[in-house]
């Protein structure tokens, strides 16, 4: 059973994040997603965003370029060979 540490790097909302990595995953938005057009698409709160966001980013998760969030490539080859799914 996996089970997340509380230890020094614990972490905000991990089910939000996998929120987020579905999001930026789905394709539809190709331009990617600013940190508030997430939090309006998601009804979460803009600062959780923020800090799901930076999270995602430093663990290689997801990229954000010009104030935009995608998927990392690793993300992508991940959802490619179907590891990441609902």
């Amino acid at each position: 059973m996996h089970t997340e540490s509380g230890g020094p790097r614990a972490r905000g909302d991990a089910r939000l994040e996998r929120v987020i990595v579905l999001q930026l995953l789905d394709g539809e938005e190709e331009r990617g997603w600013t940190s508030e057009e997430l939090a309006q698409e998601l009804g979460a709160p803009a600062g959780e965003v923020d800090v799901a966001l930076r999270f995602l980013c430093e663990d290689g998760v997801a990229c954000l370029q010009e104030g935009r969030a995608r998927p990392s490539r690793a993300a992508r080859r991940m959802d490619a060979l179907e590891l990441i799914g609902v």
